[in-house]
């Protein structure tokens, strides 16, 4: 068995010597463990003393006390050996659990992190400290074709359109990290680079297989955003024009990020009628491709669909046995959430005429056919209009809408729900959000109990104070959810395998050496939580709810969470995968 607790978890990368000397540097004179005098004496920025330490790798808890200095854990303890030991901060956490900092493999504050709020106030207070980006589309590199896609434009905040310009070029993706490095963030941030912003930097939003040299053109994208930083390629196949891109295209972009130790991570092609069939197309990139495979969010949606679950578990079970490196994420909510524009077919969108064929007489009839199709492919028919929430009004007239179902809305506009989703789209001239009722609990709980699932929000951080507009509840509350719901009251697993999904499981899929657990030299990052009262407050209905139970959260070893409260402190750093080239 591999064992993630002993030095060789992550023995196998070259960087883990530089770390190993690295730490016998820094904690020197404070191994408490091995017994050394003096640790009483030793000086700390912060010592967590007291806690139930759970470090991340699964292994029981145990009492101790961890000492910070600068930004790195220097000590980890037994419990009251640094109870003398001077510090300029003290954090008593008796009755608490001492965490790492936990790791969003889906997170979605590409805005926030870049030109926003970079506090992330939703993410913070459920005991985030790093964030991973990148599903489907990145805002660099930038070119004409992909500033036409309006993925960036679109998002709230707006971005300044001077920030945008840098991130063109053929470095545009090392750019934009640059640009989060100069952002002041309370949280750390690193990113998959977007497999849609990749095809549509060479093909815009033209259907079909790339020629030779549109490939070829494809392939240097990927390998300088590998090398500037990006842990892989992330896909999201139902998005047009990421939705063009064929079963090849992405075995030659996976080949392609392969020599700098990437992952190929996907939202697949199918989650519902054809689940299997993408799961197969994803086995297959990542095997031809020679990388590892994650799948995002995984489930089986629609009600048809639910008995597919088991199986799906088992065919990633089945690909394990086989010897693919490949594994999942999930947020614990029977619900999902993308844009209203997924109830539109794909082919609707091609060359980025959507508003123009949603106005034409004649393509907007063929749309509203295949829209009401109970035969045809799944769009939002399958499920009905009562399944969708709404939400991310921008026209005064429909801020009643905000938050109501589709059912809701069409019976209020006298339409049926098919010509009202195309009369809110080109009325606002934007798509809009939704939030998809078509999960099973169950299922859900089912499969988060596999070992090769970790945990990501799929969600952007947001401050509840400003924020506006109806959000899933996954912004808020997927962290303690897990911990109270799943873990203290329904007793799915173990806490030790929850943090370990949250944290250290995270770590090891995305190739870190330095954050994920509670380890000397390690980056201090660091949830204290009370696992008695923590939980989640926020629903589909009332989403802006901080959940409870989330105490104090530490950042690259500066304190950003104080007895539940943003503290302001901005000292996330970016952080980068294992085929980053220093520039």
């Amino acid at each position: 068995m591999h064992d993630p607790a002993t030095s060789s978890f992550w023995s196998m990368h070259p960087r883990y010597l530089v770390l190993l000397a690295f730490t016998s540097a820094i904690v020197g004179c404070a191994r408490a463990t091995s017994g050394t005098p003096g640790i009483d004496k030793a000086t700390f920025d912060v010592v967590i003393e007291n806690g139930r330490i759970v470090d991340g790798t699964g292994n029981p808890w145990t009492y101790g006390d961890v000492g910070i200095r600068g930004a790195r854990i220097v000590a980890v303890t037994q419990a009251g050996v640094l109870h003398e030991a001077s510090a300029k901060l003290r954090i008593d956490a008796h009755h608490h659990i001492v965490a790492p900092g936990f790791i969003d493999l889906q997170g979605q504050s590409i805005a926030a992190l870049t030109w926003g709020d970079g506090r992330v106030v939703s993410k913070v207070t459920q005991g985030v400290t790093t964030e991973i980006l990148g599903e489907g589309t990145t805002p660099g590199p930038s070119n004409a074709h992909v500033d036409s896609l309006g993925d960036v434009q679109t998002m709230e905040p707006p971005p300044p359109p001077a920030l945008l310009q840098t991130f063109q070029g053929e470095h545009g993706f090392g750019a934009w990290l640059d640009a989060m490095r100069h952002h002041r963030n309370s949280i750390n941030a690193g990113s998959f680079l977007g497999a849609q912003t990749v095809r549509a930097s060479v093909m815009g939003f033209k259907a079909g297989a790339p020629n030779a040299a549109e490939l070829d053109s494809m392939r240097a994208v990927v390998r300088n955003a590998m090398r500037e930083g990006a842990f892989g390629i992330a896909s999201a196949l139902i998005y047009p024009p990421g939705s063009y891109a064929g079963t090849n295209e992405l075995i030659e972009l996976a080949k392609a990020m392969a020599p700098f130790h990437g992952e190929y991570i996907t939202h697949m092609r199918s989650e519902d009628d054809s689940l299997f069939e993408a799961m197969d197309e994803a086995f297959r990139i990542a095997r031809e491709g020679g990388v590892r495979l994650e799948i995002f969010h995984l489930k089986a949606s629609n009600r048809r669909n639910w008995s597919k679950a088991p199986e799906m578990v088992a065919k990633i079970d089945s690909a394990r046995a086989s010897g693919l490196d490949v594994g999942a994420t999930m947020y614990p909510y029977p619900f999902s959430g993308n844009n209203l524009g997924e109830c539109f077919p794909d082919w609707a969108a091609e060359n980025g005429k959507l508003m123009d064929n949603l106005k034409n007489p004649e393509t907007r009839s063929r749309i509203l056919n295949e829209m009401a199709d109970p035969k045809g492919d799944p769009l939002c028919q399958i499920e009905g209009p009562s399944a969708y929430l709404i939400a991310d009004f921008k026209r005064p007239e429909y801020a009643k809408y905000e938050g109501k179902r589709l059912s809701e809305i069409a019976a209020d506009m006298k339409k049926p729900w098919p010509e009202t989703v195309i009369e809110l789209i080109t009325t606002e001239g934007r798509d809009l959000s939704k939030i998809n009722f078509t999960m099973s609990e169950d299922n859900v709980k089912m499969q988060i109990k596999s070992p090769w699932v970790v945990i990501g929000t799929d969600a952007d951080g947001v401050d509840p104070d400003s924020t506006k507009i109806v959000v899933h509840p996954r912004a808020y509350g997927s962290y303690p959810r897990i911990l109270g719901r799943y873990v203290r009251e329904q007793k799915l697993f173990p806490l030790e395998e929850a943090i370990r999904k949250m944290s250290g499981g995270v770590a090891q899929r995305l190739g870190l050496q330095d954050r994920g657990l509670i380890r000397e030299g390690m980056y201090a990052d660091i949830v204290v939580f009370d696992d008695a009262t923590i939980i989640d407050l926020a629903t589909p209905e009332k989403p802006h709810q901080i959940s409870k139970g989330v105490e104090e959260v530490f950042v690259n070893g500066v304190q950003v969470l104080h007895d539940g409260k943003h503290t302001g402190a901005t000292p996330g750093q970016v952080i980068t995968g294992p085929g980053t080239v220093t520039r």
